[in-house]
């Protein structure tokens, strides 16, 4: 008897610390928040374009695309230090209308372009109806949703576009020329309800494969290629290659369409806009003397300017979609953005973000680097 209450006791403490071991690590808001400020600071950042990306980031986590949050700050670091973007950048307009304006990023942090930028496409729509900026000379500027949304929380449609490094490798090629290329747009409707609508061109973004790599876990069918072209679901392959399916896969399942939008995107991003293309900005390369040069595009649009009744309309829709039968009775029918603004009350009310371990243990080598406080977990 006491032999098996002691195996029993061991067993127990043993599923015990496997189930604690599966636990990842929990942080408070603040205190992930506190460690991206520092994190860029220490690389020349002032405070308050620090507080600036920092809420970029922050807000990418909330909503669940952990891909761009916290994932992305070493990222940023890197291109600090080595001068790819630089930190006192400030970006001007170089030419501009009524209601369009050009607009030179100065190199500066993706989060100072895209205010400035997205911010003059708000004044210009609140006082003609439509404010277009086209940006060069910028850098990634994180989740593209976040631009559109700056406008939809000023009652305006939003839209958002960037090109970036040639990671998509269109239909029929095996080499990358396009790059993820996201596109984004937001919109306010009645009650305060809203719609998102932010995707890669791509089958996924690049983060996406890292945190593959985080988790040690495959990537799924039609993600990413191998140096020759072949279908991977070896995440340390595909981010090695940098060769990623256009949106839809395979040609059989339409992947040309997802080559076709990252197309788009690159004539409102770059060819407009003056910046590189896609194909002349080679993966992972931070050359100080061959900075980024991103295209981007921010658009606001007032919708008070057409047919009366938008946000009702828009209201309707969203709850229509809602309200479709779904074929599993436990996954209701989302519309676009339902999914972020869950994730956010949920973040919100529990005041912490959950993290993979490995994350962390990135970040605390980071801090090591940088001689900042290392993030702690709870």
């Amino acid at each position: 008897m006491i032999v098996l209450i002691l195996m029993r006791f061991a067993i127990n403490r043993f599923v015990k610390l496997c189930v604690r071991s599966s636990i990842m690590p929990e942080v408070r808001i603040e205190e992930v928040s506190r460690f991206m400020r520092e994190c860029f600071q220490a690389t020349g950042v002032s405070e308050n374009d620090a507080r600036e990306h920092t809420a970029l980031l922050l807000q990418a986590d909330f909503t669940g695309h952990y891909s761009h949050g916290l994932n992305r700050v070493e990222f940023y670091i890197d291109d600090l230090k080595s001068g790819a973007i630089d930190p006192k950048g400030k970006p001007v307009v170089l030419k501009e209308n009524a209601s369009t304006a050009w607009v030179d990023g100065g190199n500066a942090l993706g989060a100072i372009v895209g205010t400035f930028s997205m911010d003059l496409a708000i004044k210009k729509a609140k006082e003609t109806g439509i404010g277009w900026v086209a940006t060069k000379g910028s850098t990634h500027f994180g989740m593209a949703g976040y631009w559109a949304q700056r406008a939809e929380k000023q009652g305006l449609i939003g839209m958002a576009f960037t090109n970036s490094s040639p990671l998509l490798v269109p239909t029929r090629a095996k080499e990358g020329t396009l790059g993820t290329n996201p596109i984004a747009m937001a919109a306010p409707a009645s009650g305060g309800d809203s719609i998102l609508v932010d995707m890669s061109t791509t089958a996924v973004a690049m983060g996406k494969v890292e945190m593959k790599i985080h988790e040690g876990k495959p990537l799924p069918d039609g993600w990413a290629m191998d140096q020759n072209g072949k279908m991977t679901h070896d995440p340390n392959v595909g981010f090695k290659s940098g060769r990623l399916y256009p949106l839809g896969g395979l040609e059989e399942t339409s992947g040309y369409k997802g080559y076709c939008l990252s197309a788009m995107n690159e004539v409102f991003c770059s060819t407009l806009s003056g910046a590189k293309a896609s194909h002349q900005r080679p993966w992972g390369a931070t050359d100080p003397e061959d900075p980024p040069n991103l295209g981007q595009m921010f658009v606001a649009i007032d919708p008070g300017c057409f047919a009366p009744g938008f946000g009702d309309r828009l209201a309707d829709c969203l709850s229509h979609w809602r309200n479709l039968p779904p074929v599993d009775p436990s996954l209701p029918v989302l519309a676009p953005g339902d999914k972020e603004r869950s994730h956010f009350e949920q973040t919100n009310k529990r005041g912490t973000i959950v993290y993979e371990a490995k994350q962390i243990e990135s970040c605390a080598s980071l801090a090591k680097q940088l001689g900042v406080k290392p993030i702690l977990t709870l």
